[in-house]
């Protein structure tokens, strides 16, 4: 009797464990795939990982057993298996601050541990990006507090990393590089046109990365990674689709976004779609005394009877003439013939209206007069068609491959008129841009991975202008921006990179690269000046390499440290760019322009405190030589020319300057309890020009920036407060011939500022997310450094987002 009692028992505890279990995030309830679960007894054998469902079987585990369940940037969790049917067999997890064992694809174009790669990579997950909330990837960065982003207008973003900004810093969307032949050293928004509703993942690199990346990445490289088509599962056909609507108080934004996947066994397509309307800015109407009357907006241009005339402001915190409104399509179609083969196609699409450059809409003459009636940016857009090809291989010379072929056609324009001339100036720029990727990754022994490919890019610029009277209509002739001949540049490069694990706490990294490139420009029309040559043609090379090393020490200490070389090849804007930068002064080109280069070593330490804590801080300085700048110049050996009428000085971009750059950067977080994460990060920047008696302040360098706060998540809920800052920006560290725009600043630089921020999530159900945020709460004034608007103003933030 006493046997059957037990093997009853025995069936019955059986039948009880011999169940699934669902792994959920802990705040958005949404399934979490790929959790590693492991039992005490089987630490060392074969772990077991949930589905796309985040559903896992635990039939195999002993009743005794402890589960533990893992997954890179999520905090571990264990349970008894008593514990679980208490639980109803249902698993939360919250997500991590900051994680060594991610795997990251920016490093080296192909996936790699994070704990493997020296340098310093800022990693934003798809969840941390929608609780951020941001409307565009400008805010998204300036909000992290890793990145500052200048703004000349509301419609715009330029991001810096380590005192580099503009030409100097690389974006790759999906593979592709979206550096053109005429971004320019100054300010650039082409971040603008990458829809941060569909972005699964962005990940920032931080120092040189011209190895795999080639071309302008000074000062690093953004990353981005948007929505991945998924198959389904169990080969029926699946349809997920997510949606959000947003409104936001300080720039009355109002946008829609919807997207959707439907997966087939082999196939599946993602689509979607975003829209936003962005009104007049209004700024903060808290002013602290350093700040002065600075971003007031007093009156603004307007035209009635046929007449430009100053109209007064109802509210000088709004900035009249800063809003703008946005489109942006995606389309991708994956085909998956079979578990080593993938092919997708990537469609992308972005255009805006006419976007006012505000700077230049609020500068004023020496009476107080407005000089611009009309400055705006004509509606910038880009597409995007790419195809990408995956494949793996058994044996061969490589394991893996990966090609990109994509083509982008990109239209920008300007348009500006000054306040009581008539006559509006059009200048439209059209580019046609072909990339070609191929990147291979070989496995030579278990401790030694190579990777080696090969890049070639045409990009191929059309500049057209014509300036129309707005009285009569009348159309005239007028300078184009770059040649109207037509201008385009090629390039070819071959890399080769590895990963060696010396032992097993230590890995070291190198890399080289080569590149051949050239450029092309002709001048037909020589009605505005009569330029002594027809046509330019340059060619050059250049050779760049890394070295790096990183330690694992015991007491889960981290030492790196690199030495990489960086390069950035003269492109269109630089070498070719023909216009009048202002009244007699005429940039003319230079066919002698060298490449810039940049020598940066990194070194940095982190310490890992019971998988709770994380300390973390680097340090880098960098050589930066042949910096392209303008400097007086000659044409046909004379300083002065006749250009439209007038007599103009001749300035060039020349490789006339060497700079040296060097920073540090701190991080902390802490997991106080397992609902509670404290969370910091600090960035510290200094760059000068070198000359033969003194050292001069570099343009682009940021002041003291950073990010501090608490974020709470617990069952359904998140909620977050920080306080964002920016340090003193002092006029003896501007740079007044530079891209610093100091006329846009006090008479004493820019001001510290800080703000303190809110946001919350609640999880309604599986399906339904209501989000809301209180940004800037002291409604603090305050302006970005180089900046030529405002910050936004106190800020209210409501969302509601749908989940199929």
């Amino acid at each position: 009797m006493k046997q059957l009692l037990l093997l009853f028992f025995t069936l019955l505890s059986f039948a009880a464990f011999a169940q699934s279990v669902v792994v959920r995030d802990r705040s958005s309830l949404q399934a979490i795939e790929h959790v590693e679960i492991r039992g005490a007894a089987l630490e060392t054998g074969p772990a077991r990982f949930t589905n796309r469902s985040g559903v896992v079987d635990l039939s195999t585990f002993a009743s005794s057993d402890t589960v533990t369940f893992r997954r890179v940037g999520y905090q571990t969790v264990s349970y008894t298996l008593a514990q679980l049917r208490a639980m109803n067999f249902a698993v939360s997890m919250a997500e991590k601050q900051l994680d060594l064992n991610e795997v990251v694809v920016v490093a080296n174009r192909s996936a790699e541990s994070l704990s493997r790669v020296p340098q310093p990579i800022r990693v934003f997950t798809r969840n941390e990006l929608r609780f951020l909330n941001q409307p565009t990837m400008a805010e998204v960065l300036q909000q992290s507090g890793q990145v500052l982003v200048q703004k000349s207008q509301l419609g715009g973003g330029s991001p810096i990393l380590r005192g580099f900004e503009a030409n100097k810093v690389l974006i790759v969307v999906d593979g592709v590089r979206m550096n053109n032949a005429i971004f320019r050293g100054g300010h650039l928004q082409n971040i603008l046109t990458i829809d941060n509703a569909v972005v699964e993942r962005m990940e920032v690199a931080l120092g040189p990365g011209s190895v795999v990346y080639g071309s302008d990445a000074l000062g690093g490289v953004i990353y981005v990674q948007t929505l991945s088509p998924k198959l389904s599962a169990s080969g029926a056909t699946t349809v997920n689709a997510n949606g959000f609507v947003r409104y936001s108080s300080a720039m009355n934004e109002k946008t829609g976004h919807a997207d959707w996947n439907v997966g087939f066994r082999k196939w599946a397509l993602t689509t979607s779609v975003t829209a936003s309307d962005f009104g007049d800015l209004r700024q903060g109407k808290q002013r602290s005394a350093d700040m002065g009357q600075l971003g007031l907006r007093p009156f603004y241009a307007g035209h009635e009877n046929r007449t430009d005339v100053q109209l007064p402001n109802a509210d000088p915190s709004v900035q009249v003439s800063s809003g703008y409104k946005q489109i942006d399509l995606l389309q991708k179609v994956l085909f998956q013939p079979n578990d080593r083969t993938q092919h997708l196609l990537n469609v992308q699409f972005s255009t805006t209206n006419d976007i006012p450059r505000y700077d230049r809409l609020t500068e004023v003459d020496a009476k107080g007069n407005l000089s611009h009636a009309q400055w705006y940016y004509g509606p910038q857009k880009r597409l995007l068609a790419s195809y990408g090809l995956t494949k793996q291989f058994s044996s061969g010379v490589a394991d893996e491959l990966r090609v990109v072929a994509a083509y982008q056609s990109i239209e920008e324009s300007r348009h500006n008129r000054r306040f009581g001339n008539y006559g509006l100036q059009h200048r439209t720029e059209q580019l046609g841009v072909w990339t070609l990727n191929a990147d291979l990754k070989k496995k030579l022994a278990d401790s030694h991975t190579l990777r080696y490919g090969l890049e070639a890019t045409y990009n191929d610029v059309q500049s057209t202008a014509y300036r129309e009277n707005i009285l009569t209509g009348k159309i005239d002739p007028l300078d184009t921006r770059y040649p109207d001949g037509g201008a385009n540049t090629q390039s070819l490069a071959g890399y080769v990179a590895g990963t060696v694990d010396v032992s097993a706490r230590s890995t070291l990294t190198y890399g080289g690269r080569y590149a051949w490139n050239r450029l092309f420009a002709r001048f037909n029309d020589k009605t505005f000046f009569p330029f002594p040559y027809n046509e330019i043609t340059q060619q050059s090379g250049a050779l760049t390499g890394s070295l790096g090393w990183l330690t694992r020490l015991p007491g889960e200490w981290r030492l790196a440290t690199s030495l990489s070389s960086g390069y950035r090849v003269p492109n269109v804007d630089d070498l070719a760019k023909v216009f009048e930068s202002v009244a007699g002064t005429l940039v003319v080109p230079n066919p002698t322009l060298k490449p810039e280069r940049t020598y940066t070593l990194d070194a940095g330490i982190r310490k890992q405190l019971a998988e709770r804590i994380s300390l973390e801080a680097e340090g880098f300085y960098t050589l930066y030589n042949n910096a392209i700048s303008i400097q007086p110049g000659t044409l046909d050996g004379q300083s002065q020319v006749t250009y439209n009428g007038r007599v103009s000085r001749v300035v060039m971009q020349k490789n006339a300057q060497r700079a040296r750059l060097y920073g540090v950067n701190a991080q902390l977080s802490a997991d106080l309890t397992r609902t509670l994460t404290l969370f910091g990060t600090v960035t510290y920047t200094r760059g000068r020009i070198l000359t033969d008696t003194t050292a001069y302040p570099l343009d682009h360098i940021p002041p003291l920036y950073g990010k501090g706060g608490l974020r709470l998540t617990i069952s359904r809920f998140r909620a977050e407060a920080n306080v964002l800052f920016n340090g003193w920006k002092r006029l003896k560290d501007y740079n007044l011939v530079g891209e610093d725009n100091i006329v846009y600043a006090t008479p004493k630089g820019m001001p510290a500022w800080q703000t303190i921020n809110l946001r919350a999530s609640y999880q309604v159900n599986r399906h339904m997310q209501v989000q809301a945020a209180l940004e800037n709460v002291l409604d603090r004034n305050y302006r970005v450094f180089a900046s030529g608007i405002s910050a936004p103003g106190r800020n209210l933030v409501l969302t509601l987002r749908g989940t199929l």
